[in-house]
C-alpha cells in the first residue's frame, strides 16, 4: 500500500492487544495500543488515526463511548467494533453511531484483515455514501445496467459500438442475467430510440397463436378472428423487436421467421398482400443455440441471420465486484420504495453474498435484497437479515433424510470420507437454515465454536 495507515487498537486484554498488534503490523499498518477506554480517548485527541479497532466492553469507558468520541473528533475516522458478547442489538447500536462494521469474537483472522482493508479503502473518498453514489453513477450504463466487472465493461463497450448500426444481435446467457436490459440499451443507443421497442416472449405464446401474434391476421382467417389484427413485427416498424427465448420457436415458425428476416416482409395470416417493415431484430436465449443447430432443433440459416453480432452475458458468479455494487443499488431502490431508511449492508453481509453462487443471477439477488429490506427491523442489513434460498442444496439434503447406510456395503468397498462429508454437510445446511443464515446461532445448534463452524462451511463450498 502507498500510505502506511495508522490503527489504534483498544482492548483491556493485554494478550489480545499484543496479538492484534502483531497481526496488523505484519500487514504493513502502523499500530498503537490503548488498554482501556479512557486511554483511547486521550490518544484520539492527541493523534489522528485512520482506523480505530475497539472492543465493546472496556470496563471504565465503553467501546461505544470511544466510538462516539472518535467520530466527534473526526467524522472520517473509521471505527470497527469487536466483542465476544455479540448481539444484533449491540451491532445495530454501534453501526447507528457510525461504526463501519461489527466483528464478533472469536473472529477469523482473514475476515478481520479483509474488513480492515476494505474499510481503509474508503479513506481515499470523503464518505462511504459518496463512494457508493460515485460508483453507481460511474457504473450505470445504458438504462439501469449496473456493473464494473471486466465482463460487463466489455459489454458496455460493445453496446456503444453496435448501437448505431442496424445489425441483428443475439444475446446469450443464463436466466436472470439481464438480457432484456441489454437489448433495451442497444435500442436506446441507436437512431431508433424514439421508435417502438417491442418485446416478444417466444416461449410464452401458444404455437397455435404465435404466427398470428408475430405477423397479424385478417378478419375471418380462423375461428375467433373477428377483426383484422396488426402483428408485433408491424407494430415494431422503424424500431426494434426483441425476441426473447428465441430457442423455443417451433420449426414451422422458424421457417416463417427466416423468410421475414430475409425479405423484410411478410403476409398476415389469411392475407394476400405483403407488408414491408424496417425492423432491427435482437434475439436472446439461455440455450446454447450452436448445440441446438447441431442436434437439428434450430435452423442453421436462421441462426446465422440472427447471430450477426453475438453478446454473451456472464453469470453473476463470474462478475467480481458486481454483487456488492448491485446489492447497494437494490437496497437503496427498495428502501425508497418501502419508505425505509436502509443505510448500508455490513461487510459481513457482503461477504455472505459473495460466497453464494446465485443460480438465479441478478434477478435472484434483487429478490433477495427486496425481501431483506421488507423484513428488516433495522436500518442496516446484517447477515442474519439475508435469507438466501438454498433450494438446490435442500433438495440434495432431502435426498439423504432417513437414509440408512448399509454396513454390509463395506464388504464391497465404500468411500467413508464421502459418507461422512455427506452427513456433515446435511447437518451444517440444516443448522444454517434453522438459524436463518446466522453462523453463530448455527454453531450453537451443533455445539461447535464459531471458528470451527466457519471452517467447516468454507470446506464444503
Amino acid at each position: 500500500m502507498d500510505k502506511k495507515f495508522h490503527i489504534l487498537v483498544v482492548d483491556d486484554e493485554t494478550s489480545m492487544r499484543e496479538f492484534l498488534d502483531v497481526l496488523l503490523s505484519k500487514e504493513g499498518y502502523k499500530v498503537s495500543e490503548a488498554k482501556n477506554g479512557k486511554a483511547a480517548i486521550t490518544l484520539i485527541h492527541k493523534n489522528d488515526y485512520d482506523l480505530v479497532l475497539s472492543d465493546i466492553r472496556l470496563g471504565d469507558v465503553t467501546g461505544l463511548e470511544v466510538l462516539k468520541e472518535a467520530k466527534r473528533k473526526n467524522p472520517d475516522t473509521i471505527v470497527v467494533m469487536i466483542s465476544a458478547y455479540s448481539t444484533t442489538e449491540i451491532a445495530v447500536e454501534a453501526m447507528n453511531e457510525g461504526a463501519y462494521d461489527f466483528v464478533p469474537k472469536p473472529f477469523d483472522n482473514t475476515e478481520l484483515k479483509q474488513t480492515i482493508q476494505r474499510a481503509l479503502e474508503l479513506k481515499t473518498l470523503e464518505q462511504e455514501k459518496e463512494r457508493t453514489s460515485y460508483e453507481l453513477k460511474d457504473s450505470i450504463h445504458f438504462n439501469r445496467i449496473i456493473g464494473k466487472s471486466p465482463g460487463m465493461m466489455a459489454i458496455f463497450k460493445r453496446i456503444e459500438q453496435i448501437g448505431p448500426t442496424k445489425t441483428n444481435v443475439l444475446i446469450t446467457g443464463e436466466s436472470g442475467t439481464g438480457k432484456e436490459l441489454i437489448a433495451r440499451a442497444i435500442h436506446e443507443n441507436s437512431d431508433r430510440k424514439d421508435q417502438p421497442f417491442v418485446v416478444v416472449n417466444c416461449g410464452g405464446i401458444p404455437d397455435t397463436l404465435i404466427e398470428s401474434e408475430f405477423f397479424g391476421h385478417m378478419k375471418g382467417s380462423f375461428t375467433g378472428a373477428v377483426s383484422d389484427k396488426k402483428g408485433l413485427f408491424e407494430a415494431a416498424n422503424k424500431g426494434t423487436i426483441f425476441l426473447d427465448e428465441i430457442g423455443e420457436l417451433s420449426p414451422i415458425l422458424q421457417v416463417k421467421l427466416l423468410r421475414a428476416v430475409q425479405e423484410t416482409s411478410f403476409k398476415p395470416v389469411g392475407g394476400t398482400t405483403e407488408i414491408s417493415v424496417n425492423v432491427r431484430i435482437i434475439s436472446a436465449t439461455n440455450k446454447k443455440l450452436e448445440e441446438e443447430v447441431i442436434e437439428g432443433n434450430f435452423r442453421e440459416d436462421l441462426f446465422f441471420r440472427l447471430n450477426v453480432i453475438p453478446i454473451k452475458v456472464p453469470p453473476l458468479r463470474d462478475r467480481k465486484g458486481d454483487v456488492e455494487l448491485l446489492s447497494k443499488h437494490f437496497a437503496e431502490k427498495y428502501s425508497k420504495l418501502m419508505g425505509k431508511d436502509i443505510v448500508k449492508l455490513s461487510s459481513y453481509a457482503i461477504d455472505f453474498l459473495n460466497k453464494y453462487s446465485f443460480p438465479g443471477n441478478v434477478r435472484e439477488l434483487e429478490n433477495l435484497i427486496e425481501r431483506s429490506v421488507a423484513l428488516s427491523s433495522t436500518n442496516i442489513i446484517l447477515p442474519e437479515s439475508l435469507t438466501i434460498s438454498m433450494h438446490k442444496k435442500r433438495r440434495w439434503v432431502e435426498g439423504i433424510k432417513g437414509q440408512r447406510f448399509n454396513l454390509d456395503d463395506v464388504e464391497q468397498g465404500v468411500d467413508l470420507d464421502q459418507i461422512m462429508s455427506t452427513i456433515e454437510q446435511a447437518y451444517l445446511e440444516k443448522a444454517m437454515e434453522l438459524a436463518g443464515g446466522n453462523k453463530s446461532k448455527a454453531a450453537d445448534y451443533l455445539n461447535l465454536s464459531l471458528r470451527s463452524m466457519r471452517y467447516r462451511l468454507d470446506k464444503t463450498e
